[in-house]
């Protein structure tokens, strides 16, 4: 169970938040090992504080029920996906705020599915080193390499950006010009602020997004990114905004002994989950 949660049978019918885990990694490209995130997450959440100092929050003010993990792991991706969507749809539906561990990146193409149908203006934030923009990946149009291609089919280009975006094909990043924005650091200007506090967003972290010096623990590791610190730091500056969906993938633990991995995942899903509407104040313009 993860930090804070309390358990299903003593949770209120309509949390405020529900956490899924997604164990899945069929569709993962080179290295093998997110459907053991979840438990990693979970387990590596014990060593973390409740409590944000920055962000002056706790989540003991937030009441989060952890309701386990999805039976998907031998489903092909496309029945994954929407058993995904499924699952989250009355998450939605009484107002709880999903809350999905993963598993590879492909598994958030449901849960955004599920979370733009109750939000027909939703915004997607997408934290990852790789645009995830290809038709198809390996003959699937159901892959971790195909992501933003399938949530470009529920939701428009001009709500979606990516950040902290370094790897791609040359179509990949002609297909980018499409987006609000594409970029390789996780500045947000002005512009793209005005997007997200404009609407509900849904935000999805892929930990390859940091620099694999700080989180080596992934399915494909790509140099030249961020540290933790300054995903933790963005993390707080989102803390204004109308979060209504979240998820922490592609934690692959085979490949971190260390465990560091998934501390940073359990640390960054605090602040994510503490930046949500219930514990955050008026929406603020970001200094740039």
């Amino acid at each position: 169970m993860f930090l804070g949660a309390r358990p299903v049978a003593s949770a209120p019918a309509a949390p405020a938040a529900v956490m899924l885990g997604a164990p899945y990694d069929r569709t993962s490209s080179f290295r093998r090992g997110a459907r053991f995130g979840p438990a990693a997450i979970r387990w590596a959440s014990q060593s973390v504080e409740s409590y944000s100092p920055v962000l002056d929050r706790d989540l003991e003010e937030l009441v989060l029920t952890d309701r386990g993990d999805l039976e998907i792991e031998a489903l092909p991706a496309e029945a994954m996906v929407e058993a995904v969507r499924a699952a989250l749809t009355p998450v939605v539906s009484e107002g709880s705020l999903p809350v999905m561990l993963g598993g590879d990146h492909s598994v958030s193409v449901g849960a955004v599915q599920a979370v733009a149908a109750g939000h027909p203006d939703l915004r997607v934030l997408i934290l990852d080193a790789h645009l995830d923009l290809r038709e198809e990946y390996q003959g699937s149009r159901w892959s971790h390499a195909t992501v933003a291609r399938r949530i470009l089919e529920t939701v428009e280009a001009g709500r979606i950006i990516v950040l902290g975006a370094r790897s791609g094909t040359r179509e990949e990043f002609a297909a980018a010009r499409a987006l609000r924005a594409a970029q390789p650091n996780l500045k947000i200007s002005n512009d793209l602020w005005s997007v997200l506090e404009d609407g509900p967003v849904y935000l999805s972290m892929d930990m390859d997004v940091v620099d694999p010096s700080a989180a080596p623990g992934v399915g494909n590791p790509e140099p030249g990114g961020p540290t933790g610190a300054n995903l933790i730091d963005l993390l707080r500056v989102l803390a204004p905004l109308r979060i209504v969906g979240l998820d922490v993938v592609e934690v692959s633990p085979p490949y971190d002994p260390s465990g560091a991995t998934a501390v940073l995942a359990a640390t960054i899903l605090r602040e994510a989950l503490l930046t949500w509407g219930p514990l955050a104040g008026a929406a603020q313009r970001p200094q740039t």
